[in-house]
């Protein structure tokens, strides 16, 4: 019984001890301090294994349409860019003053503990990022206002990102206003 009795006041010391931290204001919040360590390490390993659950079960359809290319390349230009920036640029106003620093998708890359060799469980846990979106990050739900198909447009587009050169990218994000497809 005692040892029950000292867990219970350790778990009640803890969790007033907490409530103090958390109540003094102490922890820096600016985008422009980053965090300690321990906890960077633990918000992207909570938002990585959430993801990678909450992605896990979602079927990617052919991404290889080039109207879906098209679409999602418009798409990026418009909503993307100017936080994942555009093939031959390191970095931007905005990606500068965002905590954590948004992925240059411009760019291959194993980040984050996604390999991009695994193209489908890639699709799709981007296509679960763009439609949800990521808390306390500057990353918006577009699920909220874009339709699966237009979703899974971007997620085509970024699979052939990191392959573009700035002219390349240009010609495929080019919007055409005369377009009257659902994807714009």
């Amino acid at each position: 019984m005692n040892t029950l009795k000292s867990l219970a006041l350790i778990g009640a010391v803890v969790l007033l001890g907490g409530a103090g931290y958390l109540y003094t204001g102490v922890y820096p919040m600016g985008a422009d301090v980053p965090h300690n360590k321990l906890t960077y390490w633990l918000l992207e390993t909570l938002r990585e294994q959430s993801i990678k659950k909450a992605s896990g079960n979602i079927s990617v359809p052919p991404l290889d349409d080039p109207e879906l290319l098209l679409s999602g390349g418009a798409d990026y230009n418009d909503m993307c860019a100017s936080c994942h920036l555009k093939p031959g640029k390191e970095q931007s106003d905005m990606s500068i003053g965002l905590y954590p620093q948004p992925p240059n998708l411009s760019k291959a890359s194993i980040a984050h503990g996604h390999d991009h060799a695994d193209s489908e469980k890639t699709a799709r846990r981007q296509f679960w990022i763009i439609k949800h979106g990521i808390k306390a990050s500057g990353m918006p739900a577009w699920g909220a206002t874009h339709d699966d198909e237009r979703i899974w447009a971007m997620v085509s587009f970024l699979q052939r990102l990191p392959e573009l050169n700035a002219e390349q990218y240009q010609i495929l994000t080019a919007r055409d206003e005369s377009n009257t497809s659902p994807h714009h």
